[in-house]
């Protein structure tokens, strides 16, 4: 199996897809700063792979990687989760947002073709849509952020397109909205203090871990709650495992949106949380977000076409996992 790196390995979504890029038979190199990660996962998985196959170093995208390269000699290719993604925090802090986000990319990309490794997976976001025009989005819909989170990888995406065009980078960039979930034996899961995910709060109001308040908007759906796509972050990094395997074979490099298709209203998500656990959901009125849209989902056909990509796991798969986690993990990894 090919040797990779993974960068944001201590966050959530790059922890699981450490978890998982190793029980493919992967030997991985893993990269965090820590800044928003855990090395908790990291030594877990290390301890449960040996040394031989997993390796993580605290590294800032932003900093000289030339030592992790000159000493892991023999990677293949980069899977890129490391970012800042915090909308909101985006809005009073763009600076943190452009430095680590788009600069960290551009540093790693040039790091990357420095010593030859030309294939990458890019974790990005659909918020480089900005306002939807139609739904579902496909990858056809204008770019057009809104935010400086947004607007930070969208930066990003055109950094690799233009080392793609000029340095010979193959890659393939994915697009998505809200990733929920844990590893299916729940091993791994999410740790974010505080949590912006709506499941993952539902899910610690549901447990008294803190409270729960409702901050979208009523809006012109069956339950007066906005659709959104919630994708299991096992389905997620199934997309990114098999979009690394279609860039080492020579695919061709593209942006390609991940989501549910359908997704799921807030009001769902809160009623499966009660059905799992048993328990009732106290729900109090927080800030309400201004301009929510009605509902956003991603297109899925490109994915299906390219990769033979679909999500498998159902939202109460989701939600079991992830009760499952935070059971074993009430207050997170602990650093």
């Amino acid at each position: 199996m090919a040797k990779i790196l993974i960068t944001g390995a201590g966050g959530y979504i790059g922890s699981v897809a450490t978890y998982l890029f190793l029980q493919k038979g992967y030997e991985v190199v893993g990269i965090d700063n820590f800044a928003r990660g855990f090395r908790q996962p990291l030594e877990l998985l290390q301890s449960k792979f040996g040394e031989k196959q997993f390796r993580w170093y605290e590294a800032d995208l932003k900093n000289d990687l030339s030592p992790i390269f000159e000493k892991e000699k023999g990677i293949q290719a980069v899977a890129h989760y490391g970012a800042f993604c915090n909308v909101d925090e985006s809005l009073t802090h763009p600076e943190l947002y452009f430095a680590n986000n788009t600069w960290g990319c551009a540093h790693l990309v040039e790091t990357m073709v420095k010593y030859n490794v030309l294939h990458l997976v890019f974790s990005s976001t659909c918020a480089v849509y900005g306002q939807s025009q139609y739904v579902p989005l496909d990858e056809k819909h204008p770019v057009n952020p809104i935010t400086p989170y947004g607007e930070s990888k969208h930066l990003a995406e055109k950094v690799v397109e233009w080392y793609a065009k000029l340095k010979g980078l193959s890659y393939v960039m994915f697009r998505y909205f809200n990733v929920c979930g844990a590893s299916d034996d729940s091993l791994i899961g999410d740790s974010k203090k505080p949590s912006f995910h709506l499941m993952q709060n539902a899910i610690r109001g549901a447990f008294g871990i803190e409270p729960f308040k409702l901050t979208c908007p009523q809006v012109d759906t069956p339950d007066k709650t906005p659709i959104r796509d919630y994708l299991n972050v096992v389905d997620l990094n199934e997309s990114h495992f098999m979009g690394l395997e279609y860039v080492l074979k020579g695919g061709q490099s593209q942006a390609i949106n991940l989501g549910t298709g359908t997704g799921n209203s807030v009001y769902e998500i809160i009623k499966t949380v009660e059905e799992v656990t048993g328990k009732k959901v106290e729900v109090s009125s927080g800030a309400l977000r201004k301009g929510d849209p009605t509902k956003l989902v991603a297109s899925i056909e490109k994915a299906e076409q390219v990769l033979g990509w679909k999500p498998k796991r159902t939202i109460k798969e989701s939600v079991e996992t992830l009760v499952k986690w935070y059971q074993q993990h009430p207050h997170g990894w602990k650093n």
